[in-house]
């Protein structure tokens, strides 16, 4: 059996190659909009994809089964309930495809979305019976699906409490592969880890210790995560027509009138002259499709502005991979503004004075773990339109470790405020050094 697992490590999205060597045959399950890897890999391999199947349309991503179909002529299959506006081939629960010796039996898993299905994988040469699951967003490493985002969340808790029930009448021993690993909008303590067993997660998964479902759909629901804002986007690409191959994004000698300004550079030269109006999300950071996908408006035409072609071009591939298709070109170099950024020590300074306004711009559930005393918690992603902002005194961004403070104060200053960020670390460091000097002071 041919077995390869692609993980996307921005987006924590996995995708699989997987068929029979000795029949030269391969299918594609939850491919990425860039196929070229997983097409390399085939090539590799002398094996033909003839078959692409979706677990379920994706709401976090764009799919590369259009492209798949319209420039290799794969066909797709997928469960029925997704209602999929393009041709298909459908796929019931208990239907099965066979690649030579391999067959993937299809478990119809409804919760995450109506239309979810996992696939067990049976090596004929080996066994009769499953060897491997490929659970898409339904059970991860340590955690499961969230159940809000298709339809209301109790609604898809209880139809995942049901769904992740069938998954655990599989034997110990079968091997988990999920759709997502740590990173993925797609669950809330899922692992970094890249498989697991039924067994293991049986006994160490949260998500799995629950024999009630009430009690059950009483913790899967309760979501802290935000949605992401373009979701509804990237749903119906992913449901309607195919969407093909991207077009070539060239060098551009000034960015158009009115585009956004996307500054894919680190932080350290954003800051040292960058374009008036550009928000700086760097691409070499944790999370950059995720963090843009949030900030920008998917709508509007967007140009990037990087150090080199090659960062140039990543941010191209992250950016598409979240359905942002409409971009302009990208321009090279630095600019002219600065964004002033502060210290730890020198926040301390800010803070005794009382002359600034401090936003602590991490998540809700991160500022109720500790917070530095007087800041306001806006996460970043709200920042573009936030409009209860004082005008009248200058801001200071904080977050956990700094990333998320320039990507919050370069929002700001394109909003025409007088703004701050601290680099050299977050809330939690300040709080550690308050309570070192407070147990200093008590000892002296």
């Amino acid at each position: 059996m041919l077995f390869t697992q692609f993980v996307d490590d921005d987006l924590g999205c996995a995708s699989y190659l997987m068929g029979c060597e000795a029949a030269g045959e391969a299918v594609v399950v939850d491919p990425p909009y860039a196929i070229e890897p997983l097409l390399a890999e085939a090539e590799r391999r002398d094996v033909l994809v003839v078959r692409t199947i979706e677990t379920h349309t994706h709401a976090d991503h764009l799919s590369g089964h259009g492209r798949l179909a319209l420039e290799h002529g794969i066909p797709v299959s997928i469960h029925p309930a997704a209602g999929p506006e393009y041709p298909f081939d459908p796929m019931h629960d208990g239907d099965e495809i066979r690649v030579g010796n391999v067959t993937l039996r299809c478990i119809h898993t409804p919760g995450h979305r109506p239309e979810h299905c996992c696939l067990a994988v049976i090596d004929h040469t080996r066994a009769d019976e499953p060897w491997l699951l490929l659970t898409g967003d339904s059970l991860f490493v340590g955690d499961a699906a969230r159940p809000d985002l298709a339809v209301g969340a109790q609604e898809g808790a209880e139809g995942l409490f049901h769904s992740l029930g069938r998954l655990l009448e599989l034997p110990d021993g079968v091997e988990v592969y999920p759709g997502h690993v740590a990173g993925s909008l797609c669950g809330k303590g899922m692992s970094s880890k890249a498989s697991t067993t039924i067994g293991f997660e049986r006994r160490f998964n949260p998500m799995l210790r629950f024999d009630a479902v009430d009690a059950f759909i009483a913790e899967s629901s309760a979501i802290d995560a935000p949605k992401p804002p373009n979701l509804g986007r990237i749903v119906a690409l992913n449901r309607g027509p195919w969407v093909g191959s991207p077009t070539r994004v060239e060098e551009l000698a000034a960015p158009p009138d009115g585009s956004q300004l996307l500054d894919v550079r680190p932080v350290d030269d954003f800051l040292a002259g960058h374009r008036p109006g550009a928000i700086n999300v760097p691409v070499t950071g944790s999370s950059f499709a995720t963090k843009a996908g949030f900030v920008f408006d998917p709508e509007r035409l967007l140009t990037v502005i990087a150090s080199s072609g090659d960062e140039a071009e990543r941010a191209t591939r992250g950016l598409r991979s979240v359905a942002f298709l409409d971009l302009a070109g990208y321009v090279l170099g630095a600019g002219t503004e600065q964004l002033l950024d502060a210290t730890l020590d020198e926040l301390e300074a800010l803070l005794a004075s009382d002359g600034i306004e401090l936003l602590d711009v991490r998540e809700a559930d991160e500022f109720a773990t500790g917070s530095i005393p007087g800041s306001r918690n806006i996460p970043y992603r709200v920042l573009t339109t936030f409009a209860d902002l004082p005008a009248d005194r200058p801001l200071v961004t904080i977050c956990e470790k700094g990333p998320r403070a320039v990507v919050a104060a370069s929002i700001l200053q394109a909003r025409g405020f007088d703004v701050r960020a601290v680099t050299d670390g977050g809330t939690a460091d300040w709080l550690a050094r308050t309570r070192i000097s407070a147990a200093s002071e008590a000892r002296s």
